[in-house]
C-alpha cells in the first residue's frame, strides 16, 4: 500500500485524527492533466483533503465534492471523493504559471485569489448538504480549517502539502486533519496547539521518511494515540464509454442528429481524468435510435 489514510483517536476520544500520504495519487493527477507545478500543488492539496474527508462519511454510496472558485489565474478546482478513499479532480486552468510567493514556495493562494470554498456531501437524502465559506488565504489547508470552524462548528487543524522535484514530478504529498470532539479540555487544547506550532511543514516530515502513523505519533503521542484503521487511497475515475453513451443519449435526438449530419467522429472528454472517448458516425446512429 503506497498511498493510504490512517484513522485514529487520542485523549480518550477527545481528538479524532486522519493522516495520509498521497504522492502516487497526486503524481497520477499531474500526468493526467499535465498540470504546472502550482496547479499540481493546488490540486494535490485538495485531492489529499478530499480523501481524508471522504473516509469520514459512513455510507458506501456517499459522495463528497469540494469546489473552489476564485478570481485568480487558476480559475478553480473541483474534486470528488467517496467513503472508500477513491478521489478524482481537475483544475480549470492546469497550465497556470506564477512566480514563488514571499516564502519562496509555490503560490497556491495567489493562483486561486479571492473566492469561495464549497463542501457538498451527498449522503442519499433528497438534497445534498452544502456548506460554503470564503477563501481565507487560498492555501487550502487554512481555508478548510476555517470551514470546519464556521460551517460545522468543529475546531480542527488541517495541514496539506505537495513537494515537487526539480523535474516537476511529485516528490511528496500528504496531510492530516485533527478534530476536537465536544468536551475537549482547555489544558489538552493548549498542549495540542503548542505541539502543532512546532511543526514546520507536513511535506518536510514526509520527506524525512515519516509515515502517516509516525506523523500522528509525533503530534498526538503524549495524548495516548490509538490507530483505528488504515485504508488505501487512489486517484480513480469511474468514467466508462457506456456512461458517456448515456450522457450523449440524454442530450436528445435533435443534437445527436446534428452531430451525425456533420459526418465526422466526435470526441468526448472526461473532465476528471482527461480521458477521451471517440464515437464514430455509425455509433452515433446507434445512439440516436436509443434516444428516440
Amino acid at each position: 500500500m503506497t498511498d493510504y489514510i490512517v484513522r485514529a483517536t487520542a485523549a480518550d476520544g477527545q481528538i479524532r485524527a486522519f493522516a495520509s500520504t498521497t504522492r502516487d495519487l497526486v503524481e497520477y493527477a499531474r500526468k493526467a492533466h499535465n498540470t504546472s507545478p502550482v496547479a499540481t500543488a493546488a490540486l494535490g492539496r485538495l485531492l489529499t483533503a478530499a480523501g481524508m474527508m471522504g473516509v469520514m462519511m459512513k455510507g458506501e454510496n456517499d459522495l463528497l465534492t469540494l469546489k473552489i472558485e476564485g478570481d485568480g489565474p487558476i480559475g478553480g478546482l473541483t474534486v470528488t471523493a467517496d467513503s472508500k478513499g477513491d478521489v478524482k479532480g481537475y483544475v480549470f486552468n492546469p497550465g497556470v504559471m506564477l512566480p514563488p510567493n514571499g516564502k519562496g514556495k509555490l503560490d497556491v493562494g495567489g493562483a486561486l485569489g479571492v473566492g469561495v470554498l464549497s463542501v457538498i456531501r451527498d449522503v442519499g437524502l433528497k438534497e445534498p448538504y452544502v456548506g460554503q465559506t470564503i477563501l481565507v488565504t487560498g492555501e487550502i489547508a487554512e481555508d478548510l480549517t476555517y470551514y470546519y470552524a464556521t460551517s460545522e462548528q468543529t475546531p480542527s487543524s488541517v495541514a496539506l502539502g505537495v513537494l515537487m522535484n526539480k523535474d516537476n514530478t511529485v516528490r511528496q504529498a500528504g496531510g492530516f486533519i485533527l478534530q476536537l470532539m465536544p468536551g475537549a479540555s482547555e489544558e489538552m487544547i493548549s498542549r495540542l496547539e503548542k505541539t502543532l506550532g512546532e511543526i514546520t511543514s507536513i511535506t518536510s516530515l514526509l520527506d524525512q521518511g515519516s509515515s502517516p502513523e509516525m506523523i500522528l505519533e509525533h503530534i498526538l503521542g503524549e495524548f495516548g494515540l490509538e490507530i483505528l484503521d488504515r485504508m488505501p487511497t487512489r486517484f480513480f475515475c469511474n468514467c466508462t464509454k457506456e456512461r458517456v453513451e448515456k450522457a450523449i443519449i440524454s442530450i436528445g435526438g435533435k443534437e445527436i442528429q446534428d452531430m451525425i449530419d456533420e459526418g465526422k467522429s466526435i470526441e468526448v472528454n472526461c473532465h476528471f481524468c482527461n480521458k477521451n472517448y471517440e464515437f464514430t458516425v455509425d455509433e452515433l446512429k446507434e445512439l440516436l435510435t436509443k434516444a428516440r
